[in-house]
């Protein structure tokens, strides 16, 4: 039953994730900020490292599609890691370690993707990556915050996922 109830809520997160990568606030041109995280945060810390993981990557195929094809190992780290950080920190912490650890992959990824796809200079890509990682910092505390607040409500109404 377990089982099932984690596949479940895995790929309500992972759809819920896709879904609200739909939404974004444009801060700047060419610069929108997400918070499909939350679903990411929920997934790993209310069902495990192994269903964050799975839910991240899942969760990061729209915004793979729609902005870097990289995104989907990225989301899938962050998803992971957080479930990982979750047994030994409150959620708050845990994803925003989770990002801390995911911080490294957006920078080589991102490069590799300014740089080799789309013909930028490596000053000016490192420039944008800059930008995107003070973007994804803020977006990861934010998230970690919210998931933190549901997790809470969660915990609170009596659903479980363990066994």
């Amino acid at each position: 039953m377990r089982k099932t109830k984690v596949l479940a809520f895995t790929a309500l997160m992972a759809a819920l994730a896709n879904v609200i990568s739909v939404f974004s606030v444009t801060v700047a041109p060419e610069v929108k900020v997400h918070f499909f995280q939350v679903a990411v945060f929920l997934c790993g810390v209310l069902a495990g490292p192994w269903a964050g993981l799975v839910g991240g990557a899942l969760g990061g195929l729209y915004m793979s599609w729609t902005a870097i094809p990289f995104i989907v190992g990225g989301i899938a780290i962050l998803g992971g890691a957080c479930g990982l950080f979750a047994r030994k920190v409150r959620p708050l912490f845990a994803g925003i370690l989770a990002w801390i650890v995911q911080a490294p992959y957006v920078a080589v990824t991102d490069y590799v993707w300014f740089v080799g796809f789309k013909f930028l200079p490596s000053t000016v890509a490192w420039g944008k990556i800059a930008t995107f990682l003070g973007l994804l910092t803020i977006e990861a505390v934010i998230s970690a915050a919210l998931a933190e607040i549901i997790i809470n409500y969660v915990k609170r109404a009596g659903i479980n996922l363990s066994p």
